[in-house]
């Protein structure tokens, strides 16, 4: 009692174990005062990450008062709140986890080095990647632009073992006061839709820890083929959790090398594909132009349409290609989108349809629950040709030919497609619940003609292409 607190500057890392951040708050010693601000980054995500992001707040302050702490919730800018509570409870530290995107480096720079100018101990750690970008280099000293060469120099390092959960917090001679969540109205931007997505989001530590507990046990066998396939659950469905910290990196990497060790056949492919998400983050911190341009900058000439009427039709899963309608429907009802659905809408918005990728960058950012600065902006941009795509053409997905392939039962189309069947699913119905009520939709409409034939589009998209490379 007495002794000066440590703040702990919560921000994606909403965990109590595998946290290298709280890890070094409470080995000081001093109590700690947890403390969530909602500043201008956060204030300007899109609808669907915002609101996931409140309730993953909401269960992380449930977990803290279960800990016999509490989450202090403060509005404003970061530095400003953190001074404010430096005077208030007299804290002789602070202690956050790392992120990676430029916006938050800028920020978090200004930050340490102004709270460090006022004497005030400040201390950065790991914990949202398992290895830090600039631990990870090439033969000659550069970083990695290829995703295979990355994957082959980390698949043997040692990220470190999880850190257990923290027995104790401690507490602060007195608490300093919070907002209250519900004031912030997180989820105001999500209007009907919260109600619908609702029911199919995995919230909190103790949820994703069960999460990827149950993947392990019943699907990880059949990982390799059963996560192409969008009509079944065959993925770990992380992403959601690992975006706002609520299990840790290494927890699932020390998971999937029990697995490869058990001799479970796709462990191997499901850490090439935690691999990926660290690769997205290593690009993103070597190169930040990826996050809003042509990571490619020969592509900043490409004739790339602005926004259109084709984009809308995109946007309101009514293009009339069945996976592309699918997979947009998908997420408005479920907040997520299967990875091949995400690949094939990219393709056909960028390829088929001549659109600027960063309008579905911007589109997603706003409609996923599970949206990551670097994921979304490398995923976006491997599919418009403009970003880390090794291979040596330019790639055009067909749509039609991947659904015959991938979704042979049409299980997926059946889940997601109304207007198709005279019984349609409940989850396929779903979508007219969540979209916007100006968008006028029914499942009594008829299902619309395509906005572009397949091989015309294919055809315009290679012939600007071959154009550019020609300039």
């Amino acid at each position: 009692m007495g002794q000066a607190p440590v703040l702990w500057w919560v921000r994606r890392d909403l965990r109590l174990s595998d946290n290298p951040a709280l890890h070094a708050a409470v080995a000081s010693g001093a109590p700690v005062i947890p403390v969530f601000i909602c500043d201008d980054l956060v204030d300007g995500l899109g609808a669907a990450p915002k609101w996931r992001l409140g309730l993953a707040l909401e269960a992380f302050a449930a977990a803290l008062e279960a800990a016999g702490s509490r989450l202090i919730l403060r509005q404003g800018k970061a530095f400003d709140v953190l001074s404010a509570l430096v005077a208030e409870t007299g804290a002789s530290a602070v202690h956050w986890t790392r992120q990676y995107d430029p916006q938050q480096i800028d920020r978090d720079r200004k930050v340490k080095k102004a709270l460090a100018e006022t004497g005030l101990s400040v201390e950065s750690h790991a914990g949202h990647l398992l290895f830090e970008p600039w631990t990870v280099e090439t033969g000659t000293g550069g970083f990695y632009k290829v995703y295979t060469p990355f994957w082959k120099s980390v698949r043997d390092r040692d990220p470190g073992a999880p850190l257990s959960a923290t027995p104790s917090l401690g507490s602060p001679a007195a608490w300093p006061e919070s907002d209250a969540l519900a004031d912030w109205e997180l989820g105001a931007g999500m209007h009907r839709g919260a109600a619908v997505v609702r029911p199919h989001v995995t919230v909190g530590e103790e949820a994703a820890r069960g999460r990827l507990g149950a993947f392990l046990a019943h699907r990880v066998d059949a990982y390799d083929r059963a996560r192409d396939i969008p009509g079944i659950d065959g993925t770990s469905g992380l992403s959601e959790n690992l975006t706002y910290g609520e299990i840790g990196p290494r927890t699932v990497w020390a998971a999937g090398q029990r697995a490869l060790s058990d001799g479970k056949a796709g462990a191997e492919t499901f850490l090439k594909e935690l691999v990926w998400r660290e690769f997205s983050y290593h690009l993103i911190y070597h190169t930040p132009r990826i996050a809003t341009g042509n990571w490619r900058e020969e592509w900043d000439t490409f004739p790339w349409r602005k926004d259109n009427a084709d984009a809308e039709a995109w946007r309101q899963g009514r293009t009339g290609v069945r996976f592309v309608d699918a997979a947009m429907r998908e997420m408005y009802v479920t907040g997520r989108m299967h990875n091949r659905g995400r690949m094939i809408v990219a393709s056909y918005l960028t390829k088929h349809l001549m659109t600027d990728w960063r309008i579905g960058l911007r589109w997603f950012e706003d409609c996923l629950i599970d949206w990551d600065p670097a994921a979304n902006a490398m995923g976006w941009q491997w599919a418009a040709g403009s970003g880390p795509d090794a291979a040596p053409y330019f790639r055009v997905f067909n749509p039609d030919t991947q659904l015959n392939k991938f979704d042979r039962d049409g299980a997926y189309q059946k889940a997601w497609l109304a207007e198709l069947y005279d019984e349609p699913s409940e989850t396929a119905l779903s979508y007219f619940d969540a979209i916007p009520r100006a968008w006028d939709l029914s499942p009594d409409d008829p299902y619309p003609d395509p906005v572009v034939g397949l091989s015309e589009g294919r055809e315009q998209a290679l012939a600007a292409y071959q154009a550019h490379r020609a300039a």
